[in-house]
């Protein structure tokens, strides 16, 4: 029963870490989009495999910021600011970049920093990425030292590498580069956007010099790693595609949707123009023209989830629900584990409020949650499908952990109370519950 307890402690304080996702989820939004993170994850592949990673274990996830930055807070997940992959000309200067942070995660940088993590007092706020590296520590003490410390101290620790680690990881990155067939050189190119940044004041330096400290000693020593270490094959065919695949997309919803069209050829009818041209009419709103345009996309590709995807998203934004669930009916029919295709699936399901619907809804979101629990959209949707289907405890629950998410503690407190009244005890969702209430109790006893 000892035994038992430590391990609901232990699981409990690292979903509340899980959870902390405040500062940055508040100040900086995750765009979770399934085609970029999948282009992405093409990007990285093979530098992920020269740097002895799993390429399904590390995850790159981009936040919805201008600032000029990448970052790592545990050994699964890399973080990339949508302004850095938009500055970026070239699939070899994104993986420079991909390079770099994993050669951080591969040289043991982010780990050391956990092992001070008691006395940093690191870690409240950093989000949903931190569990499964404190959870793998089995201190419970540690993973409590997390939620008390405060942004600043986990920014300084946790983000922030000193210069020798910084030269470590750009020789392991470019040699990691040369191993996946992608030219160094592109590496110097990205160190040199941000030449001259440590002249400049603490508040007008990109947030890229202040965690990944520069020089021209830097500079010069990643020079010589470039020269050192020239490609020892062909770069994988497709990368320069996947990065025009992702940035393109980037660009359609972050930009300007006339200067989007503007910037396109209208004579271009290439898969990737149609893509940005469907997206920018959504954005504008032209529901009639963005159907139009994304229908022909489809027919470019039919064979592309993200394609249909895209179709369904656009159909339901524009509440065709019954087309948007034939849309996603056949983005999961091509990629069925897709948990943000899934979710998208289960809402427009959802939107058609019927019976059946509610009740594929369901079972479509629990297989979304199971796969990516952390979607605060999700989660949303699922405990509406939950209410719909009468089950209120496990609503209570899923809207419990969606306020944790955003780091609002308090409401999650009342919910997760709500839902453990509801639910049979000691049953596996009545457990999320009391996780969820023991990391309210946290929250609450670092506000006093």
């Amino acid at each position: 029963m000892a035994g038992k307890s430590r391990i609901s402690l232990i699981a409990a304080v690292a979903f509340a870490v899980s959870l902390c996702a405040t500062t940055v989820l508040r100040a900086q939004t995750l765009i979770r989009d399934a085609e970029i993170e999948y282009s992405l994850r093409e990007l990285a592949r093979p530098i992920l495999n020269a740097a002895g990673l799993s390429p399904d274990r590390v995850q790159i996830l981009v936040l919805k910021d201008d600032d000029l930055n990448a970052f790592i807070v545990d050994t699964r997940h890399i973080f990339i600011n949508s302004g850095l992959i938009r500055r970026m000309d070239n699939a070899a200067m994104l993986q420079a970049v991909i390079a770099h942070e994993a050669a951080h995660i591969a040289n043991g940088h982010i780990t050391r920093r956990f092992a001070n993590m008691r006395s940093a007092r690191t870690a409240a706020g950093l989000g949903a990425l931190l569990s499964a590296a404190v959870a793998a520590t089995g201190n419970s003490r540690a993973a409590a030292g997390v939620l008390a410390g405060s942004i600043g101290s986990s920014q300084r620790v946790l983000f922030s590498h000193t210069r020798s680690e910084e030269n470590s990881a750009d020789q392991s990155g470019a040699r990691f580069m040369s191993q996946a067939g992608v030219d160094p050189q592109a590496m110097v190119e990205v160190l040199e956007i941000f030449r001259g940044q440590e002249a400049l004041s603490t508040s007008r330096q990109d947030p890229y010099a202040r965690t990944h400290p520069l020089s021209r000693d830097r500079l010069r020593a990643a020079r010589g790693y470039a020269a050192a270490y020239a490609p020892q094959r062909a770069p994988d065919e497709g990368t320069e595609y996947w990065f025009q695949r992702a940035r393109g997309k980037l660009e359609a919803f972050i930009g300007n949707p006339q200067r989007t069209l503007r910037r396109l050829r209208r004579a271009d009818a290439s898969s990737l123009v149609l893509m940005q041209r469907a997206v920018a009419y959504h954005r504008m709103p032209d529901a009639a023209k963005a159907v139009q345009t994304v229908n022909a996309l489809v027919g470019a590709r039919p064979n592309d989830p993200y394609a249909h995807e895209l179709r369904g998203q656009i159909l339901f934004e524009s509440r065709q629900f019954g087309a948007a669930v034939n849309a996603y009916a056949q983005a999961v029919n091509l990629s069925p584990n897709q948990p943000l295709i899934l979710a998208g699936y289960g809402r427009a399901l959802l939107a058609l409020d019927t019976a059946d619907g509610n009740r594929r809804a369901l079972q479509v979101l629990e297989r979304a949650r199971a796969r990516d629990p952390q979607q605060p959209r999700m989660l949303r949707v699922l405990a509406v499908a939950y209410a719909k289907n009468g089950n209120n405890g496990m609503a209570s629950l899923a809207t419990a952990e969606r306020y944790a998410l955003l780091g609002r503690m308090e409401d999650a407190e009342v919910h997760a109370t709500r839902a453990s009244g509801l639910l049979p005890r000691g049953n596996p969702g009545w457990t999320r519950a009391q996780d969820v209430l023991l990391a309210a109790q946290a929250a609450a006893n670092q506000r006093r």
